[in-house]
């Protein structure tokens, strides 16, 4: 039989309660105690979900109230959380590798003194085994942890944090002969910068680590996702652990190597045949020979079919979209229809006999080609317009010593300009008005006019205060992606497909589902609204091609490349 796993789940709840409830319980309008109802909430409708969709291995621990980083230096004694609350200074944040998503970088020097203060991954554990629900636990692997942190203002000259490795092995040694004790089985421990090139220098210090912890903890199963493994197969093979998982998503390529480094071994390899990281619906026909071909040399029993990575970076579930049409309804699969997908192809790679698999296996295949003929057709002008990109187009009319003069001439700015970037606050009357204007309760006009009155206040405000190159404060812009793709052709929105970007701050990305162009101008209404009343001079801000594409989940029936190229070009007119 080929077990199904799921190797993270989002944790904003499927109508964002987590976010209500923090932000609440910063305001002082919910107790702790009420935060932490609101989050058991979520975590037990999480679980019963991934057991109501035939998930066999379902994760437990990964769930946060605002980072999975931060909870870890949290529980590792990294943050030094006071008497009387936390009063530490902020935290750099950074991208988790090449995802939209933001986590508190750790800080770490030769002082860092570990230690357990708490389980995280065990109670969630019990949490979860008190509901009759057994699960996997998931924990940050040591290196990554350590290489993913830096080194404190309080670090000695050239201090590295994987030199704190002989420090926090005994701390992780607790927490997983703790999590053994308690009869967990397996343990997902996420070692994502395997992946990178950097680990291949690391080679040693993952031998030593797992050598040291493979003997008192469950079996582990060593998670890495984003990217292939390369020459790092070579010594994971090696290391004495249960299972190994890779992203067959982004690197399909890496199989064959990963299959040949590991069959003479006994570890099993977990593969994320459906992605973690996008909202299309998997194709099962891909996925099957993926399973197939590593059924072939390793045996059911040493294989497992799992999401790509965590399902963090995708909404919960598409039975909260009421305003997609069925024809695109058909072409998304969000965090709990990816649980499904794995329960399937799992259960068609373990020859399952049941009808129901044999539906869903030939629904998918005429959802896929329904798909692929949509992807077919294209905008014959926009396609045209790209192969038309001559390099001229790739430079600007005038050099910098020309345009420079001729700015100094027309702006009149002192030798010192002072500006801002753009955005002001989006107030509560601003949200207010937007969800009025977009329910209806006021008109297009009355609307349009708040939005003149705000941007005149930002507008007399960088008067009063002396700023030379003014901005308008951009109150009309919901969020500075959503805000452009609204206004381009190519693009679909949903209601509820939010996804967490850092603490409670989530986004709805916008989906690229075709071709992209501009019918009208996106900006001009407003950028000159804001120059009319001021003499000063006033900026245009626009959100660049490439971010508008990375914040958003872009095709993948074509290069992403062609995708940036149309975005520049609407941007261009």
């Amino acid at each position: 039989m080929i077990f199904s796993s799921v190797l993270g789940f989002p944790r904003i709840g499927a109508h964002r309660e987590v976010k209500k409830a923090v932000e609440a319980y910063w305001a002082g309008k919910l107790s702790a105690a009420d935060l932490q109802k609101a989050a058991a909430d979520v975590r037990k409708t999480s679980w019963k979900s991934l057991k109501n969709h035939n998930v066999d291995l379902i994760p437990s621990g990964d769930f946060t109230l605002y980072d999975h980083v931060l909870d870890h230096s949290t529980a590792f004694n990294v943050v030094d959380v006071k008497a009387d609350g936390v009063d530490v200074p902020s935290c750099e944040m950074k991208k988790w590798f090449d995802s939209n998503y933001h986590y508190v970088v750790p800080e770490l020097s030769d002082e860092t003194k570990f230690k357990l203060l708490y389980n995280k991954a065990l109670q969630e554990y019990n949490e979860a085994k008190e509901l009759g629900i057994t699960t996997r636990p998931v924990i940050l692997g040591p290196i990554s942890y350590l290489v993913l942190g830096k080194a404190s203002k309080e670090a000695s000259a050239n201090f590295q944090p994987i030199s704190l490795l002989p420090k926090i092995l005994p701390v992780y040694k607790q927490l997983l002969s703790e999590l053994k004790a308690a009869g967990v089985d397996s343990v997902q421990v996420d070692e994502p910068i395997l992946v990178l090139d950097k680990a291949s220098d690391l080679d040693k210090q993952y031998a030593t680590a797992y050598a040291e912890l493979a003997p008192v903890a469950p079996k582990i199963i060593l998670t890495t996702y984003f990217a292939r493994l390369d020459s790092n197969i070579n010594f994971i093979a090696k290391l004495p652990i249960a299972g190994l998982h890779i992203d067959l998503t982004r690197a399909p390529e890496q199989l064959d190597d990963v299959l040949t480094a590991i069959k003479s071994t006994q570890i099993k390899l977990s593969l994320g045949v459906v992605s973690g990281r996008n909202i299309w619906k998997s194709d099962f026909t891909t996925a099957i020979k993926q399973g197939q071909k590593a059924i072939a040399i390793l045996g059911h029993d040493r294989v497992i079919i799992a999401t790509s990575s965590s399902l963090l970076h995708t909404p919960v579930t598409l039975a909260n979209e009421k305003q997609l049409t069925e024809q695109q309804k058909d072409w998304f699969s969000f965090a709990l229809e990816k649980a499904e997908e794995v329960a399937t192809i799992a259960a068609i790679l373990s020859d399952s006999q049941d009808p129901q698999v044999a539906a869903a296996l030939e629904a998918n295949r005429l959802s896929i080609a329904k798909r692929r003929e949509f992807e077919h057709t294209s905008d014959d002008a926009v396609r045209k317009r790209v192969a038309s990109i001559t390099p001229d187009m790739y430079h600007r009319k005038s050099e910098f010593a020309t345009r420079k003069e001729v700015q100094a001439t027309k702006l009149q700015l002192p030798k010192f300009p002072t500006t801002t970037i753009g955005s002001f606050p989006q107030t509560k009357e601003i949200r207010s008005a937007r969800a009025k204007h977009g329910k209806g309760d006021i008109t297009d006009a009355e609307y349009d006019e708040f939005l003149k009155k705000e941007i005149e206040t930002v507008v007399r405000f960088q008067e009063k205060v002396g700023l030379d190159l003014l901005v308008h404060g951009e109150p009309e812009r919901n969020d500075m992606v959503q805000y452009f793709g609204e206004q381009l052709n190519g693009f679909v929105f949903t209601q509820n497909g939010w996804v967490q970007s850092y603490g409670s701050r989530y986004v709805r990305p916008p989906i690229v589902v075709s071709d992209v162009s501009r019918p009208k101008p996106m900006t001009v209404k407003w950028s000159s609204y804001a120059q009319s009343i001021t003499k000063k001079s006033m900026k245009g801000m626009l959100t660049g091609p490439v971010t508008l594409l990375n914040w958003s989940f872009p095709r993948e029936d074509v290069p992403r490349k062609l995708q940036s190229q149309q975005l520049a070009l609407a941007l261009r007119d």
